[in-house]
């Protein structure tokens, strides 16, 4: 059986994910691809990535792409909807998501009762991961937990460097890098509340699904300006507006901290010198009996030569690919809510397979 499958959104996730659906999952069937550029409406999506057309083209209409037959669609857009993903649900279509819904249960309860009411209407599941939050702060913590007696405490630190991270709208216009350091609070844009939003999910998904009986969530953010000038890209960030972010999301009952969240992210490669030092990339800690720890990396290769737009890109694959392998298991999922609590393991579905 193939799954028909609707790509929404073509950014740096959603080439990914749209590539690998052409090129690796012959039990996937590609039936549209929704885009939000006048420049991209009509074309085919071979000609998109590149290469010879496949007789399916990109639409910009959102109902052209609700009236299609499809078991799931592949929701990666740098801006979310929720009018949208509720439509598409209700419509048939499960969806599966790079951008949110990590964890809906905790989500405010009129925006939680919608999708549910969708999801019942359509008979469909909603599943949202990635790497962080995602698999680095859902299912790794989860999978880990079972080599335990007692756990006390879970810590997950990313430290990251944006300077060659090439999706400029995302670093300047949503993260507010190269801003006054007065403006980067967790409320004070709406995406960077949105953002906040994401990872208190994640903490919740990990109390709920480990026990914790937490009080809340908390969260903060300390804003570093930057020492120079730096051109990333297209954009100058200046000395003494905002080059670093540190962000804690922590879940704590009766004031001891037993979950958190921290990400140490810079641009320009100027690390503040009071911050914490991980290494670069993910690293897991699990307090408890046995204690723990795990460090993650994504890199085009560990063996070969590869260029610096290969290694960005490796991230952008792991994080595209944890939804795409997800979408067999979403779709046979119970209508509701499908989180990587509740799905059984997801895995490659290629392999060591040869195209």
């Amino acid at each position: 059986m193939a799954y028909r499958v609707i790509q929404w959104g073509t950014g740096a996730v959603g080439v990914e994910t749209l590539a690998a659906t052409l090129d690796d999952r012959p039990d996937l069937e590609l039936v549209g691809v929704r885009v939000y550029s006048d420049a991209k409406n009509g074309v085919d999506v071979g000609e998109l990535l590149g290469r010879a057309p496949i007789g399916v083209r990109a639409t910009t209409d959102v109902q052209a792409i609700l009236d299609l037959q499809a078991d799931c669609v592949v929701y990666t857009p740098r801006v979310t909807n929720l009018d949208d993903v509720c439509a598409l649900l209700a419509g048939g279509k499960n969806v599966v998501t790079t951008a949110f819904l990590f964890h809906p249960q905790r989500m405010p309860e009129h925006d939680r009762d919608r999708l549910l009411a969708a999801c019942a209407a359509g008979g469909t599941s909603v599943h949202g991961s990635g790497l962080n939050p995602g698999n680095l702060s859902g299912a790794l913590p989860l999978a880990l937990s079972g080599m335990s007696r007692r756990i006390d405490k879970i810590t997950l630190q990313e430290r990251a460097d944006w300077s060659d991270y090439d999706s400029t709208h995302i670093t300047f216009d949503n993260m507010s890098f190269g801003r006054p350091v007065n403006e980067i609070g967790v409320g004070t844009t709406e995406f960077l509340a949105f953002n906040n939003e994401l990872f208190t999910e994640q903490v919740w998904l990990l109390a709920d699904a480990l026990g914790a009986d937490i009080d809340e969530v908390t969260s903060s953010v300390e804003a570093v300006a930057a020492r120079h000038d730096h051109q990333i890209f297209d954009h100058v960030l200046e000395a003494g507006t905002t080059a670093g972010q540190r962000w804690n999301w922590v879940g704590v009952r009766d004031g001891e901290p037993l979950v958190e969240i921290e990400t140490l992210w810079t641009v320009g490669n100027e690390y503040p010198d009071h911050w914490p030092r991980p290494k670069h990339g993910w690293t897991l800690t699990i307090e408890g009996d046995p204690s723990m720890q795990t460090h993650f990396f994504a890199l085009a290769s560990f063996t070969r030569e590869a260029t610096m737009a290969e290694h960005v890109r490796a991230a952008n694959v792991a994080t595209a690919m944890q939804v795409l392998n997800a979408v067999p298991a979403v779709c046979e999922a119970e209508p509701g809510f499908a989180t990587l609590a509740t799905l059984p393991l997801i895995r490659s579905h290629t392999g060591f397979r040869r195209r």
